[in-house]
């Protein structure tokens, strides 16, 4: 019977918002919580059942849930724009907290960190991205910065604008990192003779190339791993 209530019309203590205030965020399920986003459902169902019909399309899976498009969501029937935005919103917030903590740690250590501040700038995006994160000698990161974006398969980098950025910084150390949106980490040809490009640059300046890793949704590969560099 609850299911053909309004949400406004269920007990108190059913309410996502309610549950929230009442009870805190760790008791509501992810359908709650995405409700709450959606603040309102359609003329057919409830903010929650919508959720739920969402999470079910997703195979209720967060991570597949994350990388669908505004345009994919509206294709949903009930989720229009708003709804779409505030979803993604709330990802990309998530994102950033993760990589704002990553970063106020400071030191980069080993490729578990270069992951958790990368990975989840990049395992969305439908094109390559080429970064490169600047660090002194003590390997603590001075600055991160986006040097290209690019297609489905390829970006172009320029090595004159890495080594410019390296120097303003007074960086002693470059760390390399770009994505697959295909999935497949294996580096091309095209990955290693840039590889090779930059780390010859970097020498003339007395900077080292620290690691060149490559990003998927759920695979990396270290050029320092692999003792590529």
């Amino acid at each position: 019977m609850k299911q053909r209530l309004t949400i406004p019309e269920w007990d108190v203590s059913d309410r996502p918002r309610e549950k929230y205030l009442s009870k805190g965020k760790n008791a509501l399920s992810d359908a709650e919580l995405i409700a709450i986003l959606f603040r309102s459902g359609s003329s057919q169902e409830s903010a929650l059942d919508l959720a739920r019909k969402l999470l079910t399309y997703c195979d209720n899976s967060l991570n597949q849930l994350a990388n669908l498009t505004i345009e994919d969501l509206i294709k949903i029937k009930g989720i229009g724009n708003a709804k779409a935005i505030s979803l993604q919103v709330a990802f990309e917030l998530g994102k950033r907290r993760r990589a704002e903590s990553v970063i106020s740690r400071k030191k980069i250590k080993s490729t578990n960190d270069i992951l958790e501040l990368m990975q989840h700038r990049l395992v969305d995006l439908k094109y390559e991205e080429f970064w490169v994160i600047y660090v002194n000698q003590s390997s603590a990161i001075i600055k991160m910065e986006n040097i290209s974006k690019g297609g489905l398969t390829s970006t172009t980098v320029d090595v004159r604008i890495i080594m410019k950025i390296a120097l303003e910084c007074f960086a002693t150390g470059l760390i390399l990192c770009h994505n697959h949106p295909s999935g497949e980490v294996k580096p091309s040809d095209a990955d290693i003779k840039l590889t090779q490009r930059i780390k010859s640059a970097a020498l003339t300046l007395n900077l080292s190339v620290i690691d060149h890793v490559i990003i998927s949704n759920d695979k990396y590969y270290s050029f320092f791993n692999d003792s590529m560099l």
